[in-house]
């Protein structure tokens, strides 16, 4: 294993719906669309996902349909607030071939730092694949400390760290103490990616790539080979999409957004609504502005 077992970028992918069941034809139309745009693997089942909404049934089948359908990694969305579900949701990823797991912390209950890696290293001894600690506290209601996260990073499971909590400065301090381990610290936000990766993050799991996967990995590509002139180009230039996809709480924009591009139904499932019709026309605005010759 290099010291970079994530590098490049990862669509945190939408679940379809036809009415109140899942499109499975569509799920992996959109994972293929995306394996064809160049992307480096893809999430299933998390947050953009609407995991919570998913039964774990649901959850086994979307990740099985998505590894059938493409030929690259499979990184599967399988946390929960309770480390017995987050654990078997992580066995029935395995069994399913999702190459390695996305784990989001505990949310809700809000658990000590001692709490919070006992969690993640019970699934880490007990499951063996690569495994990403999803820090996103706008979400969780609790931040996953530096010293919790550089402690993780020591266990041979435990290869990376997606960073959605926007403070930089805790982002850098995680990169710089981790360096020496097997472990990818990549970008959970759009806004910040080119930033974290000026850091030395070695990616992202991204909500934008479901929309725009081919200017997604040039900014991305183009920052890790040092051409930063091009990836500050393409941030500029994907800026506005990254505002209109965050205008309300995710999925609902880049649902909307996949729709407007014809890549299939923007249904949702409550308690998630459809998005307003304000901010409906101008993602179509934004979007009708990335196809206009540069």
């Amino acid at each position: 294993m290099t010291n970079q077992p994530f590098r490049g970028v990862y669509p945190a992918m939408t679940t379809p719906f036809a009415g109140d069941s899942i499109d499975y034809d569509q799920l992996r139309s959109d994972a293929q669309r995306l394996e064809r745009a160049g992307v480096h693997g893809l999430v299933p089942v998390g947050s953009t996902g609407e995991s919570a909404t998913l039964t774990h049934d649901e959850h086994a089948e979307v990740v099985e349909a998505v590894v059938e359908g493409v030929d690259i990694p499979i990184i599967a969305g399988t946390g929960s607030n309770s480390t017995h579900e987050a654990l078997e949701l992580s066995r029935r990823a395995e069994d399913a071939g999702a190459d390695a797991l996305l784990l989001i912390s505990p949310y809700y209950n809000k658990p000590e730092p001692t709490g919070m890696e006992r969690h993640y290293r019970t699934i880490a001894d007990e499951v063996d694949l690569p495994q990403i600690v999803y820090n996103v506290p706008s979400r969780t209601g609790r931040n996953i400390d530096v010293e919790t996260t550089v402690s993780l990073a020591e266990h041979e499971n435990i290869a990376g760290y997606k960073a959605a909590s926007g403070d930089l400065g805790q982002i850098s301090e995680i990169i710089e103490r981790t360096r020496d381990e097997a472990f990818s610290v990549l970008s959970g936000d759009d806004a910040l990616t080119l930033p974290m990766l000026s850091l030395g993050a070695t990616g992202t799991i991204s909500v934008s790539a479901n929309v725009e996967p081919e200017r997604t990995c040039e900014l991305v590509e183009s920052a890790l080979d040092g051409e930063y002139d091009r990836a500050q180009a393409l941030q500029y230039e994907l800026g506005p999409l990254f505002r209109a996809l965050f205008s309300e709480t995710n999925p609902i924009p880049v649902k909307t957004a996949m729709e407007l591009r014809g890549y299939g139904p923007s249904g949702l499932r409550s308690p998630l609504s459809p998005l307003s019709e304000e901010n409906r026309e101008e993602l179509a605005g934004v979007l009708d502005s990335l196809e206009e010759p540069v």
